[in-house]
């Protein structure tokens, strides 16, 4: 039984009554931002792991590239663990939404209490795919090519209009007829939890009289502006044709909190005559999770304005769907006390609070044919709602500069105390969901505590930090039908490394020459592995082991995480690597070296089981010895692969070593859990790259 049921209509998934009532078998209360309805998107790390995709349930991330290893995402209409295996959820958000509502159902099929217990009654499979958020770190969700910002909200528009030109002026002419934006910076955007630097920069030196021209200065007037963001997805039209507003929810792949951080003493000085710059540019605050439209589906309502009839919008502006959403905005300021902190809810207001949706800005922003990629995002700009009380005050309000009216009210805190805009080591926390009966769908947090001015001056650059180990001019020399060599090719496309492949002919002995003996392999094998360092330092490595450990130590961490598993504390994670190293040692120590071509020459004469043998006889029978032991090892594992659920070292030695059983007439039927390794491991694209038939010194058989 699938764990929710469905309509499609319009190409928008919707939920049914039923499917509000699902429930999963992973724990968690009502209260909780991601219950089974959700299924949001994200990208985390741990002490085990790099960055990797993720979707969430209850106060767990649920490891979307483990799922992909162990299968369960094979029915999926993409290559699930290609996708998965990416440090970010760009190669995912460039899928059409086919895939992306496919995926969302499969994985709710996976978490329902009545759906595929695969996952459930696995313990160590859970117990590698489910991560505790107090475990984890959240990263960016994807590769931000390009970032945008609206000023969407005509009650934000209207407020702002009304401080500096007036009640009667306070839209200008073109604001009702197209949903006005800027340009923002895409390396500014940071995840919930960054340090925040109080900015610098230009201010007028008299306010009442910008002829006497500016100083630099501490920006003395720090704002937030509480928004929703929206990530683009699928494939997006080429470079000149613009995307229609009835098409717009198909490039649409999700929605999180936005903090686009203001200077607002910096920017009336720099605006004019191009709009926002520096005041805008420093930094702009996500939350890491994102969050569907057919997570969202239930909760569509009208905008505030209804209709947009006064004046009517131009056609490539007619949104069919003319709604928003009855998502529940608000903002704490935690603020510094004498006894630890405060925490104030300074802010309310909702996404319905829109004059132009999300379509409409998508198909304005591409009307003279602007082209985007996945993983651009765009901003709502600041949403308010409407005055509701008497003093004309209003908690609605998107932005502190309309809660103090331009800095003539205070802000009244908690503790006592006031504000009118953020001081250093406040932090502006984010939250927002939909209400549902008996769940709620949420975003988590967009926070970021303030820093005074000048924190951060000395802070390392970018890429000194964390990943000062270069590996370039990466040579491998091999031989195509090499089991060792072979490993390697597989450990270089897993970590997504370029290399350089040099052939060594095994038959003709290029691997005995003296050049190769002194400068590459001085045990005259293959693989040797040659690369330069940061500081231009050349290394050559020998052994596969050595040369698989040596990049997980570079790139396992950053990347696709580790083919040697590492300790991780857990018992479950100490047998993983356990498993994964017994396996790959009877293979590299105990079988592997006794069916090398200079051993079966060395052995003239051998004794097995009482039936004299020549070399080849010898190595057939270390052969079958070995596969007979590694069967029961994979059968003890009881994983998807040969180790577990995880694909490590352990597959990396033994289909190779499969391929060779096969030349020397091994019958592999009696090797059933091998086989079933084999087949999961061919599938892998690392696999398809690195197999003997696909390398350029490839004989025919």
């Amino acid at each position: 039984m699938r764990c929710v049921t469905q309509r499609i209509g319009n190409g928008i998934r919707r939920f049914s009554a039923s499917a509000a009532k699902q429930r999963s078998w992973v724990e968690y209360d009502e209260a909780s931002s991601f219950p089974v309805q959700n299924i949001p998107f994200g990208v985390f790390s741990s002490a085990a792991n790099g960055p990797r995709c993720a979707t969430a349930i209850g106060n767990n991330a649920v490891d979307l590239c483990v799922l992909a290893d162990a299968g369960l995402l094979s029915n999926l209409p993409f290559n699930a663990s290609a996708a998965f295996r990416q440090p970010t959820l760009n190669a995912f958000m460039g899928l059409d939404r086919k895939a992306w509502v496919a995926t969302r159902a499969r994985l709710q099929e996976l978490l329902a209490v009545d759906g595929d217990d695969r996952l459930r009654r696995d313990e160590e499979l859970c117990a590698a795919a489910l991560r505790p958020f107090q475990e984890i770190s959240m990263h960016l969700p994807a590769k931000i090519g390009d970032y945008t910002d609206f000023y969407a909200s005509r009650e934000h528009a209207t407020n702002v209009g009304i401080m500096f030109r007036g009640r009667d002026n306070a839209l200008q002419p073109n604001w009702l007829h197209l949903p006005v934006g800027y340009h923002g910076r895409a390396s500014s955007v940071v995840v919930s939890g960054t340090p925040i630097a109080r900015p610098r920069g230009q201010v007028a030196k008299d306010k009442t009289d910008q002829t006497k021209g500016s100083i630099y200065s501490d920006c003395k007037l720090l704002d937030y502006e509480l928004e929703m963001g929206v990530f683009v997805g699928g494939s997006p039209p080429p470079l000149g044709r613009p995307i229609k507003v009835e098409e717009a929810e198909d490039y649409i792949f999700g929605y999180v909190i936005l903090n686009d951080w203001s200077a607002r003493d910096i920017q009336p000085w720099e605006y004019v005559p191009l709009g926002p710059f520096t005041a805008k540019n420093f930094a702009t605050t996500i939350s890491p999770w994102v969050i569907t439209p057919e997570a969202l589906e239930p909760f569509v309502c009208p905008t505030s304005a209804v209709v947009q009839t006064d004046p009517e919008v131009l056609p490539y502006l007619r949104d069919p769907n003319y709604t928003s959403y009855d998502l529940k905005l608000a903002v704490d300021l935690e603020t510094p006390a004498a006894d630890g902190t405060t925490v104030t809810r300074i802010a309310e207001t909702n996404f319905k609070h829109m004059y132009w949706t999300a379509r409409q800005m998508l198909a304005h922003h591409s009307v003279t044919g602007c082209s985007f990629n996945p993983g651009d995002l765009y901003g709502s700009g600041t949403i308010s709602g409407t005055i509701d009380n008497s003093e004309g005050k209003s908690i609605n309000y998107g932005s502190l500069l309309e809660q103090c009216w331009r800095g003539a009210n205070d802000i009244p805190l908690k503790d006592g105390g006031t504000r009118k805009f953020i001081r250093d080591g406040d932090n502006v926390i984010m939250h927002g969901h939909c209400q549902g009966d008996g769940f709620r769908i949420g975003f988590g947090d967009c926070a970021g505590v303030v820093l005074p001015a000048g924190s951060l001056d000395n802070a390392p650059t970018k890429g000194s930090e964390g990943s000062s180990a270069v590996m370039k001019d990466i040579v491998l020399s091999s031989y195509w039908r090499s089991s060792c060599s072979w490993r390697v090719r597989i450990a270089l496309a897993y970590h997504g490394v370029p290399f350089e492949n040099k052939p060594v002919h095994l038959v003709e002995g290029k691997q005995h020459t003296p050049e190769y003996l002194e400068n590459e392999n001085g045990m005259g094998q293959v693989p040797s592995f040659t690369f330069t360092d940061e500081t231009g330092k050349h290394h050559t490595v020998t052994q596969s082991l050595a040369i698989i450990d040596l990049l997980d130590s570079f790139h396992g961490g950053m990347k696709s995480g580790y083919l040697v598993p590492p300790a991780d504390g857990t018992t479950a994670g100490a047998l993983l690597r356990t498993r994964a190293l017994q396996i790959a040692e009877v293979i590299n120590s105990g079988t592997q070296p006794l069916q090398n071509l200079s051993v079966m020459k060395s052995v003239k004469v051998a004794d097995v089981q009482g039936q004299e043998v020549d070399g080849k006889g010898f190595a057939s029978a270390a052969l079958s010895t070995g596969m007979a032991v590694c069967e029961k090892l994979v059968g003890q594992a009881q994983g998807h692969f040969a180790a577990g659920n995880a694909l490590t070292v352990a597959d990396v030695c033994l289909v190779p070593q499969l391929y060779n059983a096969r030349r020397f007439g091994i019958d592999m039927s009696q090797y059933p859990n091998l086989l079933r390794v084999e087949a999961a491991c061919s599938e892998l694209p690392c696999f398809k790259v690195a197999h003997p038939d696909s390398q350029p010194d490839a004989q025919s058989a």
